[in-house]
């Protein structure tokens, strides 16, 4: 009798530690479950596009000159060229790729796209001196805009107009790190565990 006891005692506990260990593994599985989702919600949330946007000016001078009869004659053109251009820098933060390893609680940032800058100029033209052997063309309006671009590409790698885009993509990618940290996740870029914003600073060049 007592032995029959015993063992429905020893059967009900089996059972009663079964049902415990499922429950406690259907919670972890669950907290598991809404971490990730935390997760891709909040990298949702950054996945947008970032712009900074910059003003440059410049003037510059456009001559041509056509010779002809053994350059015995020749004919210029030259025009003063007022620039005024609008910049931006995007990060496009849609087109990031991720891995989140939920087994080893970490989210690794695969790819960031680079940065595009798109340069709006406003061309105005001034004291345009020209002749009917040397008019000013098409090919000289295009010439004209092309050097502007070269010159304000330079004059953008010099700014702080890029850098101040960076800090905008790190301070967006930091929102990442900050919710990972918070639940014990790690941040991993280009195989380095990212602590701080400056470890991003350091992996993400311009």
């Amino acid at each position: 009798m007592l032995r029959r006891i015993g063992i429905t005692i020893v059967v009900i506990g089996g059972i009663f530690l079964l049902f415990k260990y499922c429950d406690f593994k259907k919670n972890d599985d669950e907290d598991i479950q809404y971490n990730t989702n935390l997760i891709q919600q909040q990298i949702l949330n950054v996945g947008k596009l970032v712009v900074t946007e910059g003003h440059f000016s410049e003037v510059i001078t456009y001559k041509n000159q056509q010779k002809y009869l053994l350059d015995m004659l020749s004919f210029e053109k030259k025009a003063l060229v007022i620039v005024n251009a609008d910049v931006t820098v995007a990060y496009d933060l849609r087109q990031m790729k991720y891995e989140i390893d939920e087994k080893n609680k970490t989210i690794t940032i695969v790819s960031i796209p680079k940065e595009e800058i798109k340069i709006s100029p406003d061309i105005e033209f001034y004291n345009v001196e020209q002749s009917k052997l040397n008019p000013f063309t098409g090919d000289d309006y295009n010439k004209i805009n092309k050097s502007v671009k070269a010159n304000l590409a330079k004059k953008i790698e010099k700014s702080s107009l890029k850098t101040n885009a960076q800090n905008r993509l790190i301070s967006e990618l930091s929102k990442i790190l900050i919710l990972s940290n918070s639940m014990g996740w790690k941040l991993q870029y280009e195989g380095k565990v990212i602590e701080s914003e400056k470890d991003f600073g350091q992996k993400i060049k311009l």
